[in-house]
């Protein structure tokens, strides 16, 4: 016989039904067994909602005279040996019981999954790619539901903005990852960059991170996007931004310029304000917990091959949970509104300050270029590649001078930088050479007039001989240069001179040994006054 329920749960389960509830939900809310519910909500003409079939099934019709308002007990529930309950989900597969789940047969695999810590998500995938299931999403929730719960979820606010308009970029932990020179497993670096309208995402893995390695992150998510966006949301990370400030941010000179070559600008968030990124945020924890979550892999390629299948098979085509929409379909939209891509890639360089020395020159990588005149003893920006070396105004950023790249110890001196007259500084420094020998004086001021502010280091480096071989050994040397005539590099040749000079012996001719006639002489004075 049928369970007979209150007035007032009746009323409960006949309201709920009406609203649309499905059977299991109604249980869950009222403690009312499905089958109950549903034969009194058949009994009052209400339609049951199939769970997965909401609108395909034609409504229950009442029972032959049955009112809502009888209060009369439904008839007794009796069931055909071979109907299905409603909410039974798929077919079992073989070798289970008509009311096990379909997951049962892989339930090993599942616990396994539990333990590293993935959720039911990331089973449902694996179970689908690796092991052919066949059951819905549903059916693997509420197995692992029942094997540790249901996860607590929060509300957040959503920031609504136009396609190709935003992007947010942030680092999250990717997995472990043997590192191919350690031989060790080593936790990798996630860089996400999500697009605002469509919640497209493109994930890439490295080892380590740098600003140029950030810069070309963001290169190659807007090269695999086809575009780029207008503004990139990004948070306080060292990599893009040199001092923190919501109003007037000190961004780093290479994430900048990178940014500028593809059209877009870099929008800092608070210090400690993530929410303003939730989109990205989401994304890294999506991949985190669902596809990477306790697995390990045995080289990069591998794991960002994996992460591509999955952003391709699961994370493009799912519906997402804010726009109720698929990720793939909004991109479609969003695609055309991105900003076209540049012909040329951006040509990273490198990038410091430098100060301009005597000869009006700053060094990088052991190679001199000229600043203008005017800016010997002054800091400069210097920014650098293979091809090209940029001089800029600290104060202004204004390019002074670009060089082309030269050899380790050339100089790049164009015509205009080089001086009418003599500087007060290189005036100042061959008196010093004229004080600390006669010979060192006159090499350095012919060393000055052949070559001009190109001589201007070796007159130092002959001033640093001086210092460590002592100015008498150096006159010396400079003497042995200006006698034989060096002009090619006087500098080299005084030190190779003080580094192999020959050393003093009884037969040449110094002014502290004397003749050797003279010493007879004393011997022969000596012996005579002295018979015995």
């Amino acid at each position: 016989m049928s369970n007979v329920l209150s007035e007032e749960k009746r009323q409960q389960v006949i309201a709920l039904g009406r609203l649309g509830w499905p059977l299991r939900r109604i249980q869950v809310e009222t403690g009312v067994r499905r089958e109950t519910a549903g034969a009194y909500l058949k009994a009052a003409g209400v339609a049951i909602r199939p769970p997965g079939a909401w609108g395909r099934r034609p409504p229950a019709k009442p029972a032959n005279g049955v009112t809502p308002d009888s209060g009369a007990a439904p008839p007794a529930i009796s069931k055909p040996a071979n109907e299905v309950p409603p909410d039974s989900g798929p077919p079992p597969e073989p070798g289970c019981g008509p009311t096990a789940s379909a997951c049962e047969p892989h339930r090993a695999f599942i616990e396994i999954s539990l333990s590293k810590g993935r959720n039911a998500k990331a089973i449902y995938q694996d179970l689908v790619d690796d092991h052919g299931f066949r059951g819905a999403y549903q059916s693997v929730k509420r197995f692992v539901h029942r094997l540790r719960g249901s996860p607590v979820t929060e509300a957040c606010a959503v920031i609504v903005t136009p396609p190709g308009e935003e992007a947010q970029v942030d680092y999250g932990s990717g997995p472990m990852v043997r590192d191919p020179h350690s031989g060790r497993y080593r936790r990798t670096r996630m860089f996400v960059l999500t697009l605002g309208y469509s919640r497209k995402a493109v994930r890439l893995l490295t080892f380590q991170s740098s600003t140029r390695v950030w810069a070309e992150l963001h290169e190659q998510a807007f090269r695999r996007l086809g575009g780029a966006t207008r503004t990139v949301v990004l948070d306080n990370l060292r990599e893009g931004i040199l001092k923190p400030d919501i109003y007037d941010p000190a961004l780093n000179p290479l994430y900048r310029d990178m940014l500028a070559h593809y059209g877009a600008i870099a929008l800092p968030c608070r210090v400690r304000d993530p929410d303003r990124k939730g989109k990205v945020e989401r994304s890294v924890g999506h991949a985190k917990n669902t596809p990477l979550k306790g697995l390990r892999f045995e080289s990069l390629a591998e794991a960002q091959s994996y992460l591509d299948r999955w952003e391709r098979n699961w994370a493009d085509t799912r519906i997402h949970g804010t726009t109720k929409r698929q990720v793939a379909a909004m991109f479609a939209e969003e695609k055309p509104a991105l900003l076209a891509l540049p012909v040329e890639p951006f040509r990273f360089y490198q990038f410091g300050e430098r100060r301009v020395n005597l000869d009006g020159c700053v060094e990088v990588n052991a190679a001199y270029y000229s600043a203008p005149p005017g800016w010997i003893g002054r800091d400069v920006k210097v920014q650098w590649d293979q091809r090209t070396v940029r001089v800029l105004d600290p104060r202004t950023g204004q390019l002074l001078r670009e060089h082309l790249h030269q050899q380790r110890g050339q100089h790049r001196i164009p015509d205009e930088d080089r001086p009418a007259h003599a500087p007060r500084s290189t005036q100042q420094l061959l008196a010093r050479c004229a004080k600390a020998g006669p010979h060192i004086g006159a090499l350095c001021q012919l060393m000055y007039r052949e070559q001009n502010v190109v001589a201007i280091r070796r007159i130092q480096g002959i001033l640093g001989l001086a210092r460590r071989h002592g100015a008498a050994l150096t006159d010396d040397g400079c003497a042995a240069a200006l006698e034989i005539g060096v002009s090619e590099n006087p500098y080299r040749f005084v030190r190779r001179w003080l580094e192999r000079r020959p050393q003093l012996t009884l037969r040449q001719v110094d002014p502290i040994i004397r003749q050797l006639t003279l010493y007879r002489d004393l011997i022969d004075n000596r012996t005579q006054e002295n018979p015995t």
